[in-house]
């Protein structure tokens, strides 16, 4: 489990992709991180397979490749990338953003970066399959930052907008982000939830027991 609050970063040494998996090492000076432990690299959450120095390495699988920016060819993230990194929360710690599962939705791109004044309008194109999770004003994690959705466009994709300021754009990878880059979308799980209980509801056949029936049974 994890906030959205970004207090780390790193940069990637090595991503080797393959049609059966993949393996990232991240170079993160500032961590002491131990093997098996889970991390959040742009917001998904992956196994620590090994550690050297000030580096790290997690196993990337089949799913994770097909959901996430690092098994994109637009936009893929590249050696030298620098990435956002969260570790998990524990118990105690101040909860400042969302729940943020680490279970990356999809894959959407950056539609422009504008300033505004000093803060900035982050704009990102969002595929169809997750529109549906995002209201204005919700949360949504972008590349595993914790952000409200400003406002919905079509301009002519949909496009979701943030408010971006100073200190996010300072601590964050947004200030490399160009148009056309590949982000990692997870959508505000209290949607899926309800999503998943409606259809269940529909999916339950109708009650067959009538007022006549409790009537003459003493209700």
């Amino acid at each position: 489990m994890f906030t959205g609050i970004i207090e780390h970063s790193g940069t990637i040494e090595s991503l080797d992709v393959r049609a059966d998996g993949g393996r990232v090492t991240i170079h993160a000076p500032r961590l002491a991180l131990a093997v098996s432990g889970s991390i959040a690299v742009n917001g998904c959450c992956l196994t620590i397979t090994s550690t050297s120095k000030s580096r790290f390495s997690a196993d990337l699988s089949v799913e994770t490749l097909r959901r996430t920016s690092f098994g994109t060819t637009n936009g893929r993230l590249t050696k030298g990338a620098r990435v956002n990194i969260e570790l998990p929360l524990t118990a105690g710690k101040e909860f400042g953003g969302h729940f943020v599962l680490g279970h990356i939705d999809s894959v959407g791109h950056v539609a422009h970066l504008t300033p505004e004044g000093e803060n900035w309008c982050y704009g990102i194109e969002v595929p169809d399959e997750i529109a549906r999770y995002i209201v204005p004003k919700g949360s949504i994690t972008i590349d595993g930052v914790s952000f409200t959705v400003a406002r919905w466009l079509r301009s002519p994709r949909l496009t979701l907008q943030i408010a971006v300021i100073p200190y996010t754009y300072e601590h964050t990878n947004i200030r490399d982000r160009r148009p056309g880059d590949a982000v990692n979308l997870e959508a505000d799980i209290l949607g899926k939830y309800i999503e998943r209980h409606l259809t269940a509801r529909q999916a339950e056949p109708a009650s067959r027991l009538a007022i006549r029936d409790l009537i003459e049974q003493g209700f």
